[in-house]
């Protein structure tokens, strides 16, 4: 009976998988097939979309798209059916979708890996004008992008491309340095398993690279070496939050609040600032204040130009030393392979205040209650050690100061090297239980 089970639940996960599979490749080929039908979109062929742009002297505008994830689903519909809230604008530009990272330009299209859906404003001659879309929730996107939002970053991007080739020198850095690998299928833990194009006669869903697994390529060039995990690569694209700059996602880059006690507002910046500026650089979307702050240093200033009713003025933005640790990295899709490098698969979520009581926790000890345990592979290592989904986590290394899971992810991915074991206290059932795991 123990066997058959065990047999029919591997049939049933097998099965769901296999269910779920089909339907991403049922979502990826519809896509397909319905945006090229429609014939308005320049389809997975960008060198198409700057010949069309050089002919007709227009802006290009690339999205990229994830087509199987869900967040942004609504966004990503809305601009591909063109609605009427930016169809005049999509006209003035020459509009191309790419669905796949398989031959990404690396060095033209940097941006967070950890996006299911971004835009590139970009002149014909590929001067980037602008980027939009960013994300600070797993699931949730509407505080992060909005539709509204997208047609102020296209109009801005159009004032911008009026203005070229007299502004060029102003957008120089947006873009970035030369990066280590021309393409994802370059990186060392992709390279051998993808090619540059998707496979359309064969399988497709597994051809695939997705966005996310080239942020998870770039933390294992540094992992594989046994190297520390560096605070740009850990917490890339940091969100203005952060600094307390919380952007209205319905507007270009305005201000919304300013949280009380924060950096910004020790500043001097308030709700209702339109950002012109950062850095120097004109900003479209709450997207392009992430790609300056992504490039920042770690400790110094950056002067925004700032409208503020009708005076525009410079107000500078404080980084102070770890400035870029305060963003949360926890919700990204990026964490999870990182949760199985060094915390064994579990996936760690903030005790209540009546678990840290029941464990007799004060208010600045770690408590991480264990939200669920991976079962399989290498994602499976705290399972095999003893650890169980409901457990609380009280101690790692050593360390029982209060944390968030990512603040934990990210100082293990600098302290550890593969092959280490690490001890571990939880809290169970009355009883404070000892393992450890091997970090990966």
């Amino acid at each position: 009976m123990h066997r058959l089970l065990s047999l029919l639940t591997v049939v049933a996960i097998f099965s769901a998988s296999l269910v779920s599979a089909q339907d991403r490749e049922t979502k990826v080929r519809t896509d397909r097939t319905e945006v090229e039908g429609e014939g308005y979109w320049i389809y997975n062929d960008l060198p198409k979309g700057i010949a069309e742009a050089k002919k007709s002297g227009k802006p290009l505008l690339v999205t990229v798209r994830c087509i199987p994830c869900e967040n942004c689903a609504q966004l990503d519909e809305k601009v591909v059916e063109r609605d009427p809230l930016v169809r005049a604008l999509l006209d003035q530009f020459v509009c191309v979708r790419i669905v796949q990272a398989n031959g990404l330009d690396l060095a033209l299209f940097q941006f967070d890996y950890d996006q299911s859906w971004t835009a590139f404003f970009l002149n014909p001659d590929l001067t980037i004008y602008g980027r939009y879309g960013t994300r600070s929730h797993q699931r949730e996107s509407h505080d992060d992008v909005s539709l509204e939002g997208f047609a102020a970053a296209m109009k801005g991007a159009l004032d911008l491309h009026d203005q070229f080739p007299q502004n060029k020198p102003l957008l120089a850095a947006k873009r970035g340095p030369a990066p280590p690998y021309s393409a994802p299928e370059e990186y060392p833990s992709l390279k051998g398993k993808f090619t540059s194009k998707l496979d359309y006669q064969g399988k497709l869903v597994q051809s695939c690279i997705h966005c996310h697994q080239v942020g998870e390529a770039q933390r294992l060039v540094h992992r594989t070496a046994g190297k520390p995990v560096p605070d740009q690569v850990l917490f890339p694209y940091p969100n203005p939050k952060a600094l307390g700059l919380v952007l209205d996602p319905q507007e270009q880059a305005q201000v919304k609040q300013v949280a009380a006690g924060s950096q910004a507002e020790q500043d001097g910046f308030r709700a209702g600032d339109q950002l012109l500026t950062l850095d120097k650089q004109p900003l479209l979307s709450i997207a392009d204040v992430q790609w300056v702050l992504h490039h920042a240093p770690a400790e110094g200033k950056l002067v925004a130009e700032v409208r503020r009713g009708e005076r525009t003025l410079p107000v500078s933005l404080t980084l102070a030393e770890g400035w870029r640790r305060k963003d949360d990295i926890g919700w990204r899709a990026t964490s999870w392979d990182l949760r199985r490098m060094v915390l064994g698969g579990m996936k760690l979520d903030e005790a209540s205040p009546a678990e840290r009581r029941q464990a007799q926790l004060g208010d600045d000890a770690l408590a991480l209650k264990v939200a669920h345990v991976g079962q399989f592979g290498p994602h499976a290592a705290a399972k095999n050690a003893g650890v169980q989904k409901g457990d609380v986590l009280i101690a790692m290394k050593g360390n029982s100061d209060r944390m968030r899971e990512g603040d934990l992810l990210a100082w293990l991915a600098q302290t550890t090297k593969p092959g280490e074991r690490v001890p571990l206290t939880i809290y169970r059932g009355g009883r404070k239980l000892d393992f450890s795991i091997p970090m990966q």
